[in-house]
């Protein structure tokens, strides 16, 4: 047989006789006789074992044990009141799973992401920010319904937002060369402009040197601007630390890539729509030519 349970509608009544001081008062609050009243009490009285009110005629006190059930039926209300709230509002919010690659949530997207949250408050949106390649097997896998990433110069997944001009960055124009080695910072693989950086270096025959490795473009850009080595980096995106290299025989170009948006075609049109619409709008005004 299982255990008794305490009922939130007996809770119920028990808060409202200790906040009116009164069962009959309690009921014609909560619209019950007072034989239901009563009845509440009892059954939380039968589930505690003890005695919850010291009853006379002129007051309900409560006893040691009927300030300990005060206590719990506070709290137990409090959470279904809770539990209430938050799936009544799940049922009315709407998911988006957005990815991006670190250089654009660090740069301009944050101009987007504001703006559409503050637009659509029923929206949960789950944004993740990492390496392209990682990105897209998340797309793949089912887990985004939005992807704003790199393309390898190579692809042609995806359609075009907008490309840019892959530059070396220093802490300075000056670039950093050590034991005529080029100095680097790069992401670890599979990243496009590590890729991009050494395809170039080793077609120009440039000695290299990776001097910093790291997953994170905050700690790139850190180890970049302190004068540890370079670090290949869209052009319109280059942290504000940081400067483009100037032109230097010894450095190659690196070309050019390609920022592309990936959208799943189920799921909410509506809002992958305006969602992919500021983002032309933002890149349209962000990018230039070269």
């Amino acid at each position: 047989m299982a255990a008794p349970m305490l009922d939130p509608i007996h809770l119920r009544t028990f808060v409202a006789i200790t906040e009116v001081r009164s069962f009959s008062e309690a009921g014609r609050q909560l619209g019950l006789s007072q034989s239901s009243v009563s009845e509440h009490v009892k059954r939380l009285e039968q589930f505690a074992g003890q005695k919850l009110f010291e009853r006379d005629t002129h007051s309900n006190a409560l006893t040691e044990h009927g300030r300990a059930m005060l206590e719990f039926a506070r709290s137990i209300l409090e959470t279904n009141a809770r539990a209430k709230r938050h799936f009544g509002q799940s049922s009315k919010r709407r998911a988006l799973r957005f990815g991006a690659c670190e250089d654009l949530a660090i740069g301009w997207l944050g101009d987007i992401i504001r703006p559409f949250m503050e637009a659509h408050p029923d929206v949960d949106l789950d944004f993740t920010i990492a390496l392209s390649n990682h990105l897209l097997t998340a797309f793949d896998e089912g887990r985004l319904d939005l992807v704003l990433c790199k393309r390898w110069p190579d692809g042609d997944r995806g359609r075009l937002v907008f490309s840019d001009r892959i530059v070396w960055t220093a802490a300075t124009t000056e670039p950093v060369f050590r034991h005529d080695e080029a100095q680097l910072v790069l992401y670890p693989p599979p990243s496009i402009t590590r890729f991009m950086a050494l395809t170039a270096l080793e077609k120009a025959a440039v000695p290299w040197r990776i001097a910093c490795t790291s997953g994170d473009l905050n700690g790139l850009a850190t180890a970049t601007g302190i004068g540890l080595g370079m670090m290949a980096h869209a052009s319109t995106l280059i942290p504000r630390e940081l400067a483009a290299c100037e032109e230097d025989a010894r450095l190659p170009p690196l070309g050019s890539v390609d920022f592309i948006q990936i959208e799943r075609k189920a799921g909410d049109r509506k809002l992958l729509a305006e969602l992919s619409q500021a983002i032309d709008r933002k890149a349209a005004g962000a990018s230039r030519k070269y």
